[in-house]
């Protein structure tokens, strides 16, 4: 049984898959564009582990809110050039984050990705649980993390 995601977000990139690929597991790449268009990622804190088990991980400087969230969690599945999935966890701790603490809510991201010739389509959906109205936000701040790709790969 498949649970509805809360949201999902979807585009056609005019890039190969393979640089689709790279831009979504190489930690160099994330660091440049995994963020909404107007915050920056805090430089040393992604991580690519591209192996099932391997950890993911990346801060988000949002300082005209004054902190910093971090988002960590495990690849749990990994099909090259066709699909990444992988738990997700937030805080605002830098201790949690520090700790990679997994003990807490979590939330399942699937990214499938789809060769079309020179171009690539990508799909991100998560799914869990989130207060009444934050998958809205949710969904707007992934359309911007999109652009900021789009931005990254058109570079």
């Amino acid at each position: 049984m498949t649970l509805d995601p809360l949201y999902s977000v979807e585009r056609e990139f005019a890039h190969p898959v393979e640089v689709m690929w790279h831009a979504w597991t190489d930690p160099a790449s994330l660091e440049q564009w995994y963020r909404p268009l107007d915050l920056a990622v805090v430089p040393g804190s992604v991580t690519s582990e591209v192996e099932v088990g391997g950890w993911w991980t990346v801060g988000v400087d949002v300082p005209e809110e004054g902190f910093v969230a971090f988002f960590y969690g495990r690849y749990t599945r990994l099909e090259p050039m066709s699909a990444i999935e992988h738990t997700m966890h937030f805080t605002l701790s830098d201790e949690e984050f520090a700790a990679r603490d997994e003990s807490g809510p979590s939330h399942r991201i699937v990214i499938d990705v789809e060769d079309r010739g020179g171009a690539t389509w990508v799909r991100f959906s998560q799914f869990g649980e989130l207060p009444e109205g934050e998958p809205d936000r949710a969904k707007a701040g992934m359309e911007s993390y999109f652009d900021s790709l789009s931005q990254f790969l058109d570079g």
